[in-house]
């Protein structure tokens, strides 16, 4: 077990166990109640908010505790947060009926789960520790199945000591939890694993387009690369999209080109060169104003077909993605 110093305006000791942490959650789209969900099985008492409350009554079934505003929030030890953007993370923290609203309570610990960017972040971390708040930047890498499969990733920024004691809460999300520096600098991990997802959906596109024009089938293709050294744990969960074209949103192409827009800032900023993410942000935009802005973004493997002459249909093939019949650990 660890214990938690309240900030400044709350004096009292809360220790992280299932029995004892009163967790707070703002946002349950489809990852955010897939993440609940691991809290709830893990014994935590979690009250949770979203602006459309019909998603978040979905998990009053499972136990969790709805409440109406983010401020209702207030008075728990911690509070994760999982929007959209900037300029929602914002709005559920500092707006109307937002968590650091109420003068009178506020929790230890505020961790951020939203892909945003470094300034809107540190903006957000001045307002918490004005209520005695620390925050913790903490992304994840990952989609619902990826989180029921016991999969999932974070990337944790903020106080080391702050990390420590809150670690418990983290592990029972996903496989690993890994702490990569102060402040802000987990948003930029991010932002740079979703860059690279792009280029790399967009890679394994062409190439297996170009296996396809050549006579060869994509479930042929993407088995042999998924078995050489090649291969990875993205390629083979991608693979049935790709053979039978299923793209059931688990990201789409507008979330791909905010982040693409934030890497490129990034970069440039930091003077670092990224020409093969410039190409591919421009790929993206071509994709998005072809209106593919609902499927998921491995249908660009479509669109590169486009581009080779090639019209590609559903192969039905029996392949797998590489997480049936993980259980949840």
């Amino acid at each position: 077990m660890q214990t938690i110093a309240f900030g400044e305006r709350r004096k009292q000791m809360v220790t992280i166990s299932p029995g004892t942490t009163r967790v707070g959650w703002i946002g349950t789209g489809r990852m955010g109640a897939a993440l609940v969900r691991r809290l709830l099985a893990a014994g935590y008492d979690v009250a949770v908010c979203n602006r459309t409350r019909a998603k978040a009554e979905e998990l009053g079934a499972d136990g969790a505790t709805v409440v109406d505003r983010p401020v209702d929030l207030a008075d728990r030890d911690v509070v994760f947060s999982m929007v959209s953007a900037s300029a929602d993370l914002r709005e559920v923290t500092s707006g109307t009926g937002g968590l650091f609203t109420d003068d009178a309570s506020a929790p230890a610990v505020l961790i951020d789960s939203s892909t945003v960017s470094a300034e809107a972040s540190a903006a957000v971390r001045i307002e918490a520790a004005k209520r005695g708040t620390q925050l913790l930047a903490a992304p994840v890498s990952g989609n619902p199945k990826v989180v029921s499969s016991g999969k999932l990733t974070l990337a944790v920024s903020g106080p080391r000591a702050v990390f420590d004691q809150v670690e418990p809460l983290l592990t029972p999300l996903g496989r690993a939890v890994t702490y990569v520096g102060d402040d802000e600098v987990a948003r930029l991990v991010k932002i740079a694993h979703n860059v690279f997802l792009g280029v790399v959906i967009q890679s394994l596109s062409e190439i297996t387009v170009l296996a396809e024009k050549g006579g060869v089938s994509r479930a042929a293709f993407l088995e042999f690369l998924n078995q050489s050294v090649m291969g990875s744990v993205f390629s083979q969960y991608k693979t049935p999209a790709l053979v039978n074209l299923d793209f059931t949103p688990t990201f789409t192409m507008p979330l791909l080109r905010k982040d693409f827009d934030l890497g490129l800032a990034a970069a440039r900023e930091l003077e670092a060169p990224m020409p093969v993410a410039s190409a591919t942000a421009q790929l993206i935009a071509e994709a998005i104003g072809a209106g593919r802005v609902e499927q998921d973004f491995a249908v660009l493997i479509e669109e590169q077909a486009r581009r080779s002459g090639l019209t590609l249909k559903p192969e039905d093939a029996d392949v797998t993605d590489g997480l049936d019949g993980d259980t949840d650990a």
